[in-house]
C-alpha cells in the first residue's frame, strides 16, 4: 500500500471513529439482541400453553437471530451510508477530495476501518442475539419438532456456530452495502429508504409469493444467506452459491457507488470492473439452486400416474434389470416406480427411498396411501418407492389367486408329518411356480436390493436415504451389505433384519409373545368390552390352547369342516396380541376376548371369522406369495432335528406361545427353491449410523438390527403399533426420524415417546 493510499485509509478510520453518531449507532444495534430474546419469550411462552401433539408442529426459532438480523442490518447498513452521506451532508465531500483527489480511493480508503470494527461487532452482535434466545428458551430449546428441527438449536449442533460466525460477517457486509448504496445516492434520506426497501420491506414481500416463487425468492433475501451458507439453512442455495451471492450484492452496491462517486473519466472503466465481478458471483450461485450437491442426471422418465387415487403431482416411471442377478445381460423385467416431488421448499438433499414391507406389499401404494406423512421431509428429499418384483398384484406374471393362498399349517409330530407337510408345500409351490419359474425362484430380499441399488444408478444419486419398514428391513439390510457406500441415511421401523437366523431371533420374540399376553390380561382386568373380565386370563388362554391340542375346537356351521388345533389358535391369536388397535379401545383385543371366550365354549368360530376377513380362509393360509420370498432369503428350518430343537427351545421359552414361531420356518418345509440370500451380517466398518425406531413389540428386533453399526440408536415407543412412522399416530416418532433423515443427527441412547391415545 502506497503511501498516499496509506494516509487516506488512517484519515478515515480517524473519521470513523471520531464521530459520537457511530458508537451511538452500534449501541443501538443492541435492539436486534431484544428482539431475538422477546421472540424467544413469546415462542416459550406459547411452546408451554400447548399438549405435546401440538407442541411437535410448533415451528423451529433455528439459531434464534432471525428476527434479529433485518434490525442489526439496518442499523450496520446505516452506519455504513452515514459514513459517506454526512460528508455530503455537511459539505466535507469537496474538502476531502482536495487531501485525496482520487475518488475512487476517497471511497475505497473507507472500506478497511468500516470493515474492521464491523466484523469485530458484527460477531459480538451475532453470538449475544444467539445466546439470549437460547437462554430465553432453556431446556424447551431441545424440543424436537415434528420437521425434524429442534425448537432451539446449540452451538455444537452442527453448522450452527458456522451460523452465527456467517452472520456476524453478514453484519458487516451490510455496513459495506450501505457505504455503496451512500455512496450511489448521496442523501442521508434516500439512504434509509433503500436501506429500509432493502433488509426490511423485501423479505417480508418475498414471504407474501405463492410457492414455489416464496422459498425461491426468499434464498436470495440477505437475512437467509448466513444460514445458506452454514449449509443449516431452509434455502435452496448450496454453501458456496449462498456466499457468492452476498459477495454478489457486496460488489454490486460497491460498484454502484463507486460509479457514482468516480468522475465521468473513469465511471466506464469502474462499472466494467464492478459489473464483472458482480456477475462472476452470481454466476456462482445461480446454477445451484434447488441442487443436491451429489444428484446427477437421471435415466428415468416420470410422467403422472394412471391410477386415479394416486395424488396430483405424484409421478410412476419404470426400470429395466435382470431377472437374474448373476446374469445382468439375461432377460429383463420392469420394476415400477412412484416419485413425490421434493416441493421446493429448500434445498434438496437427496432421494429418500421408501421400501415396503410385507414381503408382497408395494411402495407405491405406500406413496399414495400415506403421501401426507412425507410432506415434512418433501421440503428436502424427493421420495420414491417402488412395487418390488415380489409385489402380490393382480395382474403380474405369476398367477394371483396362487399366490394370495396357501395351506394351512400343522405341527408335525414325527418325520413322517414332516415330510407330508413338505410333499404339500411343495406341491402348492409349484403350482404358483409353474407359470415363471425363473422368476418365481429370484424373488428374494438381495435381488429386491440390487434393484432399488439399479433405481439409484436411473435416479442420478450417489448415496439414497432409507425408512426401510417391516419385512423392508430385509432388502435394506442386504443393499446396506452389498452397496455400503451407497447408504446416507437408514431408518429401520420396526424392521426386520437379515443378520442371524430364525432360531436365533426366537427368545425375543417369545418374550414379546409372553408381555402381550400380560398387557392383555391387565387390561381384561378393567376394561367393560373383554368378555374375560373378572376371571384369569392367563389361565383361560392356557386351557383353551392345552384342550384343543387334545381335541380341536370346530368352527360350527363352516362347510369346510375346519378345526382349531392350539397351534392354530396361538397362530390365529397373534396378530391381534401384537397389534390391538387404537387405544383405549384397542378393538382387536375386544374382539380376541370374545373369541377366546367362544372357543373356551366349543366354538372356534369368533377366530375364523376375523381370520376369514383378511384371507377369505378359515385358518390362517401360509400364502404362497410370501413364501416365496421368506424361504429364498433363509426363514426355513434346515432339517427335521433343526425343528425339533427348535420346539424343545420354544417350550422352555414359552410356557403359553411355545411352538407359535414354527409356523413362518415350517412354510419353507419341502420348497421347490434354494436358498438364495442367507441370513449375514453387516459390515462392521463402512456404513452410516442406522437409526432404528419400534413399538413394545418391535423395539427389542430393532434395536438388535441396527446395534451392529456403530454409532446406531434406536427410539422406543411406549404404546402398541406396526411401522410407526407410516401407520402410527406418533408425532414424537416422526420427528426424531425426520431429524435423523435431515441433518443425520441420532437421538441419545435410551429415547423413548410416549404412546398417544
Amino acid at each position: 500500500m502506497t503511501a498516499p493510499t496509506t494516509d487516506a485509509v488512517a484519515a478515515e478510520w480517524l473519521k470513523l471513529r471520531s464521530l459520537r453518531s457511530n458508537a451511538y449507532l452500534l449501541a443501538v444495534s443492541l435492539l436486534a439482541v431484544l428482539a431475538c430474546a422477546g421472540v424467544a419469550y413469546l415462542m416459550g411462552r406459547g411452546f408451554d400453553h400447548q399438549t405435546a401433539e401440538e407442541r411437535l408442529r410448533f415451528t423451529g426459532n433455528g439459531n434464534g437471530l432471525g428476527t434479529g438480523l433485518p434490525v442489526a442490518y439496518f442499523v450496520f447498513g446505516t452506519l455504513g451510508a452515514l459514513t459517506i452521506t454526512s460528508e455530503y451532508a455537511t459539505g466535507m465531500f469537496r474538502t476531502s477530495l482536495v487531501a485525496v483527489p482520487r475518488r475512487q480511493l476517497f471511497l475505497f480508503a473507507k472500506v478497511p476501518g468500516l470493515a474492521a470494527v464491523t466484523l469485530v461487532a458484527g460477531q459480538l452482535l451475532a453470538f449475544a442475539m444467539h445466546l439470549a434466545a437460547q437462554a430465553v428458551l432453556g431446556e424447551r430449546a431441545g424440543q424436537v419438532l415434528l420437521d425434524g428441527r429442534t425448537l432451539g438449536t446449540p452451538l455444537s449442533d452442527p453448522g450452527v456456530l458456522t451460523s452465527v460466525v456467517a452472520a456476524g460477517l453478514s453484519m458487516a457486509a451490510a455496513a459495506l452495502i450501505g457505504l455503496g448504496v451512500g455512496a450511489a445516492l448521496r442523501s442521508t434520506p434516500g439512504s434509509l429508504v433503500a436501506l429500509v426497501m432493502i433488509f426490511l420491506v423485501l423479505p417480508v414481500a418475498a414471504q407474501t409469493l405463492p410457492t414455489p416463487l416464496r422459498a425461491r425468492a426468499g434464498s436470495y433475501m440477505i437475512e437467509n444467506l448466513p444460514g445458506q451458507i452454514a449449509g443449516v439453512g431452509g434455502g435452496l442455495l448450496s454453501p458456496p452459491a449462498a456466499a457468492a451471492l452476498l459477495l454478489a450484492y457486496l460488489a454490486a452496491a460497491l460498484t454502484a457507488g463507486a460509479a457514482v462517486t468516480a468522475s465521468r473519466g473513469g465511471t466506464r472503466r469502474v462499472l466494467a470492473v464492478g459489473a464483472a465481478a458482480t456477475l462472476l458471483a452470481g454466476l456462482v450461485a445461480a446454477p445451484a439452486v434447488g441442487d443436491s450437491a451429489d444428484a446427477g442426471p437421471s435415466s428415468l422418465v416420470w410422467r403422472p400416474c394412471a391410477d386415479k387415487d394416486a395424488p396430483r403431482d405424484m409421478r410412476c416411471a419404470s426400470v429395466q434389470v435382470p431377472v437374474d442377478w448373476s446374469k445382468p445381460a439375461g432377460r429383463k423385467i420392469a420394476v415400477p416406480l412412484g416419485l413425490l416431488p421434493a416441493s421446493g421448499g429448500a434445498r434438496r438433499i437427496g432421494t429418500l427411498f421408501s421400501v415396503p414391507g410385507g414381503p408382497g406389499a408395494s411402495g407405491i401404494d405406500d406413496l399414495k396411501q400415506f403421501h401426507g406423512k412425507f410432506t415434512p421431509l418433501r421440503d428436502r428429499f424427493d421420495v420414491v418407492s417402488l412395487a418390488p418384483r415380489n409385489t402380490v398384484e393382480p395382474g403380474g406374471v405369476l398367477p394371483y389367486a396362487c399366490l394370495t393362498t396357501g395351506p394351512w399349517i400343522t405341527l408335525p409330530r414325527d418325520r413322517a408329518e414332516y415330510a407330508a407337510l413338505a410333499r404339500t408345500n411343495r406341491e402348492h409351490a409349484q403350482r404358483c411356480r409353474a407359470a415363471d419359474p425363473e422368476l418365481f425362484d429370484h424373488m428374494d430380499s438381495a435381488s429386491v436390493a440390487r434393484d432399488i441399488e439399479a433405481v439409484r444408478v436411473a435416479l442420478g444419486e450417489d448415496r439414497l436415504s432409507f425408512l426401510a419398514n417391516s419385512y423392508g428391513g430385509r432388502p435394506a439390510t442386504a443393499y446396506a451389505r452389498l452397496f455400503p457406500s451407497r447408504v446416507r441415511a437408514m431408518v429401520m421401523d420396526g424392521a426386520a433384519g437379515h443378520a442371524e437366523d430364525t432360531a436365533a431371533g426366537e427368545p425375543r420374540m417369545y418374550a414379546r409373545a409372553e408381555r402381550q399376553l400380560r398387557r392383555f390380561a391387565a387390561w381384561c382386568r378393567t376394561a367393560t368390552s373383554c368378555a374375560l373380565r373378572g376371571r384369569d386370563v392367563g389361565e383361560v388362554w392356557r386351557g383353551l390352547v392345552t384342550a384343543a391340542d387334545r381335541s380341536p375346537v370346530p368352527v360350527k356351521n363352516d362347510p369346510s369342516g375346519a378345526a382349531y388345533s392350539g397351534f392354530d389358535l396361538k397362530v390365529a391369536a397373534a396378530p391381534s396380541f401384537t397389534s390391538p388397535g387404537r387405544e383405549p379401545d384397542v378393538p382387536r383385543w375386544a374382539q380376541l376376548a370374545a373369541a377366546i371366550d367362544k372357543a373356551a365354549g366349543g366354538d372356534a368360530s369368533g377366530f375364523a371369522d376375523y381370520v376369514r376377513q383378511s384371507s377369505g380362509s378359515p385358518k390362517v393360509p401360509s400364502l404362497a406369495g410370501q413364501n416365496m420370498t421368506h424361504c429364498l432369503d433363509g426363514a426355513g428350518y434346515g432339517s427335521y432335528a433343526a425343528y425339533r430343537e427348535a420346539l424343545r427351545r420354544a417350550a422352555e421359552l414359552s410356557p403359553d406361545f411355545a411352538g407359535q414361531r414354527a409356523w413362518w420356518p415350517l412354510a419353507c418345509v419341502g420348497w421347490p427353491a434354494p436358498v438364495t440370500n442367507p441370513p449375514a451380517p453387516l459390515p462392521a466398518r463402512g456404513l452410516t449410523p442406522f437409526l432404528g425406531v419400534g413399538s413394545w413389540t418391535d423395539h427389542d428386533e430393532v434395536a438388535e438390527v441396527v446395534r451392529p453399526v456403530p454409532g446406531s440408536s434406536s427410539v422406543r415407543y411406549e404404546g402398541h403399533g406396526h411401522m410407526l412412522y407410516l401407520y402410527g399416530d406418533t408425532g414424537c416418532v416422526t420427528a426424531h426420524v425426520n431429524r435423523y433423515l435431515t441433518s443425520l443427527r441420532l437421538p441419545p441412547p435410551g429415547t423413548t415417546c410416549p404412546a398417544t391415545g
